[in-house]
């Protein structure tokens, strides 16, 4: 693994052969290029590329952190690598509205689309609206609060533990217990407050079903069947809204298969490939 940075400040990341076959993988909300890390692990003979989105982890904020402005930067970082074939596209969680919009607006420079736990169902509708509008009240008042003040409201560990604890589905002690240290290592590495809100304004206002229809390069979706984001049943309706897609299910896990399977996510894009 190698870690570079672009002209315009952009860090990312490097793994496997650079002779083989370019897969560029975007993040989720809150995450960092470590999530997707066990992933790109399991594929060591192909070259995978994995930013962090601006405003987490090492890369700075954008001016505006709207679908329009995520879309734009990816255009511009795909560019600067300057690869001799056209990538494949990966996107994760929230990675996954943002990688589904890029395919429908810029579909010649991608080879394929993956979609790893994608989000096809509209967060402000449906059983877990109540949470989501508490969510954008939380994030809401955390760019009210100062800066200092703020920052332990959006970190404080309470939080990141009930969200670990709400998506993890295995019952490994172990492996729980990785995915909860993960999550206190990066999930709070993000810039300031005002990013942050508009980022996830961003995510719960967006989901992958308003690109589907625009996309017509071959496309993978792989979903857990327990996952509670999008529930399976509505991944099943996503993939139908897609011109050339098909649907791989990751049996008992959920919204985390980057942690939890990630060698089953790998196999899956491997058989894609």
């Amino acid at each position: 693994m190698k870690e570079h940075t672009t002209p315009d400040g952009t860090h990312y990341w490097t793994y496997g052969n650079t002779l083989r076959p370019a897969i560029i993988m975007i993040h989720g909300f809150r995450g960092t290029h470590h999530g997707l890390d066990l992933i790109a692990k399991n594929l060591p003979n192909y070259h995978i590329i994995i930013p962090d989105l601006p405003g987490f982890g090492a890369t700075q904020p954008l001016k505006y952190h709207d679908l329009d402005h995520y879309v734009a930067w990816l255009r511009t970082f795909i560019t600067a690598q300057k690869l001799s074939d056209t990538p494949v596209l990966l996107g994760h969680s929230f990675g996954s509205i943002v990688a589904a919009a890029y395919a429908a607006t810029f579909p010649l420079t991608i080879n394929k689309l993956i979609l790893v736990n994608p989000i096809g169902a509209p967060a402000l509708e449906g059983p877990r609206a109540v949470l989501t509008k508490l969510a954008l009240f939380y994030y809401w008042t955390g760019r009210k609060l100062p800066a200092r003040v703020a920052k332990k409201w959006l970190s404080a560990k309470p939080v990141v533990a009930i969200v670990t604890i709400s998506m993890a589905k295995t019952r490994d002690k172990d492996l729980r217990r990785y995915i909860h240290d993960q999550h206190f290592k990066y999930f709070s590495r993000f810039h300031d407050m005002k990013s942050l809100s508009e980022s996830f304004t961003t995510s719960v206002n967006h989901t992958v079903r308003e690109s589907a229809g625009d996309i017509a390069i071959p496309t993978l979706l792989i979903a857990g069947s327990l996952d509670d984001i999008t529930p399976l049943h509505k991944q099943h309706e996503l993939v139908e809204l897609f011109p050339d897609a098909t649907l791989h299910t990751i049996e008992k896990v959920g919204h985390l298969t980057h942690y939890e399977t990630p060698d089953q996510v790998a196999d899956a894009i491997k058989n894609f490939m």
